[in-house]
């Protein structure tokens, strides 16, 4: 029993003070915030693709990343121009983000920076500093003059054939200015008008609008890009488009029977000359004549696409509902859908070739082109040019 003795316990002091017992509300029992997994952000309109990674098509794409790229010197070459001397005093630069297309709090210093061989700042003899062109700025703006001169002709025709699409046969010229860049139309238009009392005139409506009216039909200018198509290549038009017809499963119909019965549908297709917004708003003629008509519409851009703030521009003249999203959806053959579901452009893929490029490309274009690469060059290259800033 010796063991039983060795092993016991002793008995406890009643005297004897209990141990501290120490509070652990200082320890650190979560993870830190900048140690934690991000969560990924929930996918909204605005920032979900048009296009799954499976049917993107980059050079589209691409083409709206330089678009944002390239934001800063399209809006202020156009802004610049409009002002008294085509120049702006900084601090009030500064505060005009969205007319000169950079970033809300951002310093435009920085962004004019950037753009060595096309804007420049001085201090004027009142003390502040003043942003302007270049002289090389100064020479290309007169290249693009006159390029407008020379394509007066033309973007007349444009408007001719926009005013024959829209419903009415009348257009607000607020809307016209709005897209002017779109179809290389010049900012001074307005003016320009008069010189062609036979195809336009300005009319002022009850409310003060100014809006442009046609005065003759013409005809031979009534004749879609798809009609100039189907004469010579019809095949290639029939492929374009496709409205299925709807039938049930219990028909067994092969897949040639399936296509025939499909292109019965789809032809003949409706001109977006002729008086579509009469026909019934959701019925299947209406739609072929919505979609002839972005058709047509993006047909006459410089560069064969529009973004969705040029097409609700004019929803009222082209009858177009707020389903055209879906309606372009449809119809992959033809249209491209680029950017995300809220801020998407819509690309007319035959007017571009199998590299991403232009088949057609209007003097304005190769301008713009030109500009851009002007615009990425910095200091060190100037020499090569023979530029002096």
């Amino acid at each position: 029993m010796a063991w039983r003795l060795f092993f016991r316990k002793p008995l406890l002091n009643p005297n004897t003070p209990k141990p501290l017992s120490f509070s652990t509300s200082f320890l650190i029992t979560k993870i830190p915030k900048k140690h934690r997994p991000k969560r990924p952000k929930p996918e909204s309109p605005r920032t979900r693709p048009v296009q799954p990674d499976s049917t993107r098509i980059p050079y589209f794409e691409s083409l709206l990343q330089r678009d944002a790229a390239f934001r800063f010197v399209t809006k202020s070459k156009e802004f610049l121009s409009k002002q008294p001397e085509q120049v702006l005093r900084l601090d009030d630069a500064g505060k005009l983000y969205h007319e000169l297309g950079f970033p809300r709090g951002r310093k435009v210093s920085r962004f004019i920076a950037n753009h060595p061989l096309l804007f420049t700042t001085y201090r004027h003899s009142d003390g502040k500093m003043w942003v302007g062109f270049t002289d090389f700025m100064e020479e290309l703006l007169q290249e693009e003059r006159s390029i407008m001169d020379a394509m007066e002709a033309d973007r007349v025709t444009k408007v001719r054939k926009l005013l024959m699409m829209a419903k009415d046969k009348r257009i607000p010229l607020s809307k016209i200015y709005h897209t002017r860049l779109l179809f290389g139309i010049p900012e001074n238009f307005r003016d320009r008008v008069e010189k062609y009392p036979d195809y336009f005139r300005i009319v002022v409506e009850n409310d003060g609008k100014r809006v442009l009216k046609l005065v003759n039909w013409d005809s031979k200018l009534a004749v879609s890009e798809l009609e100039r198509e189907f004469m010579v290549d019809e095949d290639k038009v029939k492929k374009a488009f496709k409205f299925p017809v709807k039938y049930g499963k219990d028909l067994g119909l092969e897949e040639g029977d399936m296509r025939k019965l499909n292109l019965l549908n789809t032809l003949p297709l409706v001109s977006p000359y002729s008086d579509g917004w009469k026909l019934d708003l959701w019925g299947l003629e209406a739609e072929k004549y919505r979609v002839g008509v972005i058709h047509e519409f993006l047909s006459l851009t410089l560069e064969k696409r529009a973004s969705i703030h040029h097409i609700v521009e004019f929803k009222e003249e082209f009858s177009l509902t707020r389903q055209t999203y879906q309606m372009l959806k449809k119809q992959p053959k033809t249209f491209y859908l680029a950017g995300t579901e809220m801020n998407w452009a819509v690309f007319l893929k035959d007017g571009y070739d199998e590299n991403g490029d232009l088949i057609s490309k209007d003097p304005q274009v190769v301008f713009n082109e030109k500009l851009y690469k002007y615009a990425q060059m910095k200091g060190g290259e100037f020499s090569s040019l023979g530029v002096k800033k």
